[in-house]
């Protein structure tokens, strides 16, 4: 950005200014001054480190301020009304946890633009949003035969389907996120003592180093071996597979995308219904774990959940207990 602010364009019907460096900030933040579009461009950029996180905040924010544009308010005219009046009109439109993700992206939005000086006050700090208890996961689980079959259907003609086989397996023996799954060098197995350990980069960085169960090492060996990748030590792990008889590996790692495309593909080749997808594998290692005589400590500690709270949310135990119940029902 220069001492003069550059033209308006529209983005998606928000009113933005381009900054010139790729970045753009609503025309509320920019008629407040350059200090406030430096501010605003900052607790994208430097404040949030997650790229999922910051283009969610991102679009929650620009929904916001357009709300604000149509109404003709300046940045300080914004007062905690509007902004309950906006969240009031959000409750109509979406679900509860995408309200309150939404709030939750404007308040901190405000803290850091009051942090810098640009505000007096947080406009937001008041508003409280849509009541949500969420005591159990959405999100498919396989049971262990479901899962074992899924497996099994996998053959063993290509080093795709080898690849396919080891990723399946650490992300439901290590409980690891896809990001921290595909993020992985070939270096990243390690022997310990007489068994093996795997590292895991995880959310913000942190690094996570965790037992490697005996059939996770069997599956992830014979994929090495079968790509031929054991003396890359500083290269990717999974990679995405060089034509259609997918015989040969690339350099590249595969994307999200790519292994949430394949799961689906494995799953309907196995006939599962369930619309499974790579957090499926999580939460059923999590759950076979606590069906076995896991403890939720050691369960949390294993996925890095920060609270015990989020564990529970991977648990379906108590309801696999329920379907058995009910179905000693018998006419």
């Amino acid at each position: 950005m220069s001492d003069q602010l550059p033209a308006v364009i529209v983005l998606d019907q928000t009113a933005v200014v381009n900054t010139g460096g790729g970045g753009t900030v609503p025309v509320i933040i920019a008629a407040a001054g350059e200090q406030a579009s430096w501010r605003y461009v900052e607790f994208f950029t430097a404040n949030i480190r997650n790229p999922h996180t910051r283009r969610a905040y991102a679009r929650a924010c620009a929904r916001f301020f357009a709300w604000c544009a149509r109404r003709r308010l300046g940045i300080n005219d914004i007062r905690p009304f509007h902004v309950a009046g906006y969240i009031e009109r959000l409750q109509d439109e979406a679900a509860a946890p995408s309200v309150k993700q939404e709030l939750a992206a404007i308040r901190m939005m405000f803290d850091w633009l009051v942090i810098g000086q640009v505000l007096s006050m947080n406009p937001a700090a008041a508003v409280r949003g849509p009541t949500h208890v969420v005591k159990t996961g959405k999100t498919p689980v396989l049971d262990g035969s479901e899962w074992r079959r899924l497996l099994d259907a996998i053959p063993t003609d290509t080093v795709r389907d080898w690849r396919d086989r080891a990723l399946i397996a650490t992300l439901t023996y290590s409980f690891a996120r896809i990001s921290a799954a595909l993020k992985m060098k070939v270096e990243d197995l390690r022997a310990r003592g007489a068994g093996w350990e795997l590292r895991l980069r995880e959310k913000g960085g942190k690094q996570h180093v965790i037992p490697c169960h005996h059939a996770l090492a069997e599956e992830l060996h014979a994929y090495i071996a079968a790509a031929g990748i054991g003396e890359e030590r500083k290269a990717w792990l999974f990679r995405t597979a060089k034509g259609w008889k997918a015989t040969v590996l690339s350099e590249e790692p595969m994307a999200q995308a790519d292994a949430w495309r394949m799961i689906r593909r494995r799953a309907k080749a196995a006939g599962i219904k369930a619309p499974i997808g790579c957090h499926t594998f999580r939460a059923t290692g999590i759950t076979a774990y606590l069906e076995n005589g896991g403890t939720l400590e050691h369960a949390q500690a294993m996925a890095a959940h920060e609270s015990p709270r989020t564990t529970k949310l991977y648990d379906r135990s108590k309801e696999r207990l329920t379907l058995d119940e009910i179905e000693r029902i018998r006419l």
